[in-house]
């Protein structure tokens, strides 16, 4: 349930500071009469992500074992890439995320409304597909498929709280801390995936090694305790892996923990802040 907390916490956060940079730009600059397009692109942006997930859920419940293995086997990795590309992606540019978002808002503007639809669709779109198919791998690899759901849908809400604060000016954040510390976790989580995923993909045939475990420790960590629960449900911990998909979890994770944390020129990273000037919600009312 944490692990889906922390991406529904991780997109969601992204997802409300593009909105939130997106809003408080148009209310700054005295454009109210452009909002309506931007909130009609984010609501259609939302609407396609949970379309998505409805998608991948009821769609594969109609395929065979086989079939519904290779696809999740299959969108677990993508899934993974994805992940992988996005903290990276967002480790670099956070603190130029608003200059950025407010130069394509100035072009969306001059050419007309359907490119400020088109805007702020992308914006979010982005996020909310991710999103989706990331909880949705979670949930194929976890017994049960409430709680990953809830985890996300928490971590969800309490981006668009933290949102709310930062156009508010109630919050200030060190987002490249934020960024840096999460997008770790992330690549934690989405080693479990690849592991799972590969695992899934031996299960439907695709790949061999089934059988050839690297070790099993399931009478000491039982999956059904609550420890074991707790470790799969975090980590994607599986007490008794094949050889290839221990080898894939630490070809995977020790590289992009490594690449992740290095710094070009062994200097820090500047520290990049969020929060909106102290005009802005004077501005918004």
């Amino acid at each position: 349930m944490f692990a889906n907390y922390l991406i529904g916490l991780r997109e969601g956060l992204e997802a409300s500071l593009i909105v939130c940079i997106l809003i408080a730009y148009l209310v700054k600059s005295e454009r109210r009469e452009s909002l309506p397009p931007v909130w009609t692109g984010i609501g259609a942006a939302v609407l396609l992500s949970f379309g998505f997930g409805a998608l991948l859920q009821f769609g594969s419940s109609e395929l065979t074992f086989k079939a519904q293995e290779a696809l999740g086997g299959s969108l677990s990795i993508i899934a993974v890439a994805l992940v992988t590309w996005m903290v990276f992606w967002m480790r670099r540019t956070a603190r130029h995320l608003k200059a950025e978002l407010q130069g394509k808002l100035d072009a969306a503007l001059a050419m007309g409304t359907t490119a400020l639809v088109v805007t702020a669709f992308l914006s979010v779109g982005r996020e909310g597909l991710e999103t989706a198919l990331f909880v949705w791998t979670a949930v194929q690899s976890s017994d049960d498929g409430v709680r990953p759901l809830v985890g996300a849908m928490l971590g969800l809400v309490t981006a668009v709280i933290l949102g709310w604060l930062f156009y508010r000016g109630a919050v200030r954040i060190n987002l490249a801390k934020f960024f840096t510390w999460t997008g770790a976790m992330l690549v934690v989580v989405a080693a479990g995936v690849l592991a799972y995923g590969l695992h899934d993909l031996q299960e439907a045939g695709w790949i061999g090694g089934l059988n050839s475990l690297a070790f099993d420790i399931s009478s000491t960590i039982p999956p059904d305790s609550w420890y074991g629960t707790l470790l799969k449900g975090v980590f994607n911990f599986q007490p008794d892996p094949t050889v290839l998909q221990l080898c894939a979890w630490g070809v995977y994770l020790v590289p992009t923990l490594y690449f992740f944390f290095r710094r070009s020129g062994g200097r820090p990273a500047p520290a990049a802040r969020v929060s909106p000037e102290p005009s802005e919600p004077e501005a918004a009312r």
